[in-house]
């Protein structure tokens, strides 16, 4: 497993603008933007996963597997590092280790040292502390020596990063030849009245049961904002491309609520 430092947190997102970073249907500017999401996080990670019950009705547990399914760590003693990434509360990686064999280890890496809190709990509980190193770093500066990883995974992070660029380029940076990078993200929705409904659901509904659960509507609010601000799936196909990524590919999951992005370093 390769060793980590920690980094300075400075993840947030914004793709196109230089002077100013889209915070929700907001502008910020985005050395401001990297407290406010920062805020976000550390005010839901202890209710993260009932958070994204919420924004998802319980499917992300679904998409997660799918997301591993698509991975297909190996299931023997067969070295397989992966490094996910925004994972602090350990989902994906457990996830992973469950479904591989001996021969795999995972490194969670992560901007916000509650979510790596909690992160450290689900690990520890899952008798898996042998298996995974946690990290606070950036990703647009992961703290890793090039061509580390046999995978990169991302789950509902990418969209929260200040360069999506910059993130996409480490990922091939740190990936070794022959990584897969993959991706889940909520996407655009594109079934008619499911997309209706949906928008109903996230922009009515999710900010008041974040209120009824105790943490307030603004950190949903913000989180459903942050998704309608992201690339379709075309568009997010083609920085994974640019990055170097090459037979990249996507599937739309429940309509395209949310998408799986894949590409490989050749």
């Amino acid at each position: 497993m390769p060793d980590g430092s920690g980094m300075v947190p400075a993840m947030s997102h914004d793709q196109q603008h230089h002077t100013a970073a889209t915070f929700g249907f907001r502008e910020v500017r985005p050395e401001e933007r990297q407290g406010l999401v920062n805020q976000v996080f550390a005010t839901v990670a202890d209710r993260y996963d009932l958070m994204n019950d919420l924004m998802s009705g319980g499917m992300h547990r679904l998409w997660k597997d799918e997301l591993v399914a698509i991975l297909n760590p190996p299931r023997s003693d067969q070295p397989f590092d992966l490094i996910d990434v925004a994972g602090g509360t350990a989902d994906v990686a457990l996830r992973a280790l469950r479904a591989g064999g001996p021969g795999c280890r995972a490194v969670v890496c992560d901007i916000s040292p509650e979510m790596l809190r909690v992160g450290r709990q689900k690990i520890e509980a899952a008798g898996r502390s042998h298996q995974v190193m946690l990290v606070q770093g950036n990703a647009e500066a992961l703290p890793f020596p090039d061509k580390s990883f046999d995978a990169y995974t991302i789950a509902f992070g990418i969209r929260n990063v200040t360069h999506i660029d910059a993130a996409l380029r480490e990922a091939y940076r740190v990936l070794k030849p022959g990584g897969r990078f993959a991706c889940l993200e909520f996407s655009e929705c594109r079934v008619p009245v499911l997309d209706a409904l949906y928008d109903l659901h996230s922009f009515h509904v999710i900010p008041r049961l974040g209120r009824l659960v105790g943490t307030g509507e603004e950190p949903y609010r913000y989180l459903v904002e942050s998704i309608r601000k992201f690339p379709p799936q075309e568009a997010f196909a083609e920085m994974i491309r640019a990055a170097g990524f090459e037979q990249v590919t996507w599937r739309n999951l429940t309509g395209g609520i949310a998408a799986i992005h894949s590409g490989w370093r050749i």
